[in-house]
């Protein structure tokens, strides 16, 4: 038994330098951004983690997770929908408790039963299934939505909680949904490439006894390269307890995020994407 710790142990510092926790998006996964580059430091928590999201050794989308508050700032990934099924299983990310552990989402089950460790220990560090159960109102939320990608695996990823928000129930399966369903179709329309970042203002609320954050406000916001000389872009926001969504620029959105987390101005896009 103590060999195969060790192995496992071996095997993780090897990977270290490609782990899934990352110091920065531009070193590690920088393709989910247009023109690789991230959002601006505005959105930044107090507590933040760089992930790049790995599923069966590949990275699928980027998030930036708020350790403090227990959900992701924004989901990075690039527009690309397909039929298929919807996965059932959640996972979390291992890595959030430190580098030694595996650098690929896993089930909450095969940490605890495969790699010694408690529900407590893996709860410290990020939201759990527990933290989700028994809700009123609200049910987990996608930020990055598995409808948005084509393959099984690549849908697959999007559900492990470090994407996931509590989200009203009536926004998450109304409002929201038809803009990931309908409007994104129609809005990229003549894309050769879509970047989207969403992402999620934390609230004054909580659920799972003040351990998980419920956010204020859910955002989107997509920039579609059409050729070399041409790109549009688009936004939107929602309230958290209401099930309507606003259509913006992607200048109306940085401005009212800029306003909503109060830490400077907030840029989620390289220049050459367009604001009006």
């Amino acid at each position: 038994m103590l060999w195969l710790l060790l192995l496992q142990l071996w095997m993780s510092c090897l990977w270290l330098g490609h782990s899934e926790v990352v110091t920065s998006f531009e070193s590690s996964c920088p393709q989910f951004f247009f023109r690789e580059i991230p959002p601006n430091e505005a959105l930044e928590p107090e507590k933040p983690a760089w992930i790049c999201q790995r599923y069966k050794n590949q990275y699928f989308f980027a998030t930036l997770y708020d350790r403090q508050e227990r959900i992701p700032v924004y989901s990075a990934y690039i527009y690309k929908p397909g039929p298929g099924k919807r996965p059932k299983t959640w996972m979390v990310e291992p890595q959030l408790m430190g580098p030694t552990y595996p650098k690929t989402m896993e089930k909450e089950w095969t940490l605890i039963n495969h790699y010694n460790v408690s529900l407590e220990k893996l709860s410290e560090s990020q939201a759990v299934l527990q933290d989700y159960k028994n809700l009123t109102g609200l049910n987990r939320g996608h930020l990055n939505p598995n409808g948005h990608h084509q393959n099984y695996s690549s849908r697959m990823a999007t559900f492990t909680l470090t994407n996931i928000v509590p989200q009203d129930e009536k926004l998450n399966g109304g409002a929201w949904n038809n803009y990931e369903q309908q409007t994104m179709i129609r809005k990229t329309q003549g894309c050769e490439t879509t970047y989207v970042i969403v992402g999620a203002v934390p609230g004054n609320n909580y659920i799972a006894k003040g351990r998980v954050n419920k956010p204020s406000y859910l955002w989107s916001s997509a920039c579609c390269v059409v050729n070399n000389n041409h790109r549009k872009a688009w936004a939107v926001i929602a309230q958290n307890d209401q099930n309507q969504v606003q259509l913006l620029t992607l200048g109306e959105l940085e401005g009212m995020l800029t306003q909503l987390y109060g830490r400077g101005q907030v840029s989620l896009f390289d220049s050459e994407c367009p604001r009006e």
